[in-house]
């Protein structure tokens, strides 16, 4: 991906100015710095941001300047990613699963937080140093929320978690608890059953503890009105407050998606219609459309002719093929169009700063994504 260090006013402006032929991110950083600082205020706690979800350096840089200074991070590469940008970020490593080469190369970044899910990968972290460390026990529940489940493959029974949780201690580390409500969840009542049985889980196990990590999963704006997520603040802060009482923990987020993808609009041209409406792109699923194959098909999609501006009027459902020469590079769902889009008109697809570039592929020599900072937000 490349970053040009040109600023421009709007998307439109630079659609009608340059009409680009390959995919284009436009980023706002005034918008992803307006939605670090609703977290770093509305939350009540310590706020990292999952650079899962976008780990671009433009990203990472924006989020320091709205104060952020503290990260979750997946891999070594991560690791020093962020520590390019801030050096002295706390990381915290919540990928439960490591190698013993990658707990090296961590331990030599200083990692602050490191969750487990299971006693043979904390076994593995005997060789991290004590003081200041904490030791996350993540838990899953048989519960609904997100567009998907990340229990199925993280996670520890409540009957698993609390001998973890005992160990943890014995181990000489800082206790704490961690968990993940499913991605783009919007039933606040999931993290509220997560606090209740954390609460009775760490009162089992007979351990206080120091921090309770309430995961990502805060949705981002996909479809009709964007989500409450100051109702979701309220609801965690409420949860807490009745199941721990006075020996409340710590609490910890770590939102990635809902961070960043209201920062960038994706720009795709129409390359061809055919005689059936469907219609190609110039970008597919195995570039920036990547996750819509897991994903439901987000309504907030603006079409725009060059010099001509939004066309509007009748929409007619079309099958949406990518570039590539794979004939399962197609979305999964029909998208509604305005009936008149023509070959060489653009589809601005808004909310798309999360993922969107982090899995895209190569594959054909499509996806050499572009990004161009713009004010407006």
């Amino acid at each position: 991906m490349r970053n040009h260090s040109a600023i421009w006013p709007s998307a439109e402006w630079h659609l009608n100015r340059f009409n680009p032929d390959e995919p284009i991110f436009y980023f706002s950083p005034k918008t992803l710095q307006d939605t670090a600082r609703k977290f770093l205020e509305g939350f009540g706690g310590v706020v990292t941001y999952a650079v899962k979800a976008n780990d671009q350096v433009v990203v990472l840089e924006n989020l320091v300047g709205a104060g952020l200074r503290a990260f979750d991070v997946a891999s070594p590469h991560e690791m020093a990613r962020v520590r390019d940008v801030l050096p002295e970020a706390e990381l915290h490593y919540h990928n439960p699963i490591r190698s013993t080469d990658e707990i090296a190369c961590a331990i030599g970044h200083g990692i602050r937080s490191w969750s487990v899910d299971c006693l043979s990968e904390l076994e593995k972290l005997i060789g991290v140093p004590r003081e200041g460390t904490e030791i996350a026990v993540r838990l899953r529940l048989p519960i609904k929320g997100g567009a998907y489940d990340f229990g199925e493959k993280f996670g520890a029974t409540p009957e698993e978690a609390i001998p973890l949780l005992r160990r943890v201690v014995d181990m000489g580390f800082i206790p704490t608890m961690t968990f993940h409500p499913g991605t783009q969840c919007v039933d606040p009542k999931a993290w509220a059953t997560y606090i209740g049985r954390v609460a009775q889980i760490a009162q089992d196990a007979g351990v206080t503890l120091a921090r309770l990590n309430v995961g990502g999963g805060f949705a981002a704006h996909r479809v009709g009105q964007a989500p409450d997520l100051k109702m979701v603040f309220s609801c965690i802060a409420h949860e807490v407050t009745k199941a721990f009482g006075e020996v409340a923990p710590e609490l910890v987020c770590e939102p990635g998606r809902a961070m960043v993808a209201e920062a960038f609009t994706l720009a795709l041209r129409i390359k061809a219609i055919r005689s059936d409406g469907s219609l190609f792109l110039n970008d597919g699923i195995y570039g920036s459309l990547a996750e819509l194959r897991d994903m439901e098909l987000s309504d907030r999609v603006i079409v725009l002719r060059a010099q001509q501006g939004q066309l509007t009027g009748p929409m007619q459902d079309r099958v949406v093929f990518g570039p590539t020469c794979d004939s399962v590079d197609r979305l999964p769902d029909p998208m509604p169009l305005p009936s008149e889009v023509a070959e060489g008109d653009y589809l601005l697809l808004e909310g798309m700063g999360a993922y969107s570039s982090s899995i895209s592929t190569r594959f054909n020599g499509y996806g050499d994504q572009q990004i161009i900072t713009i004010t407006d937000a």
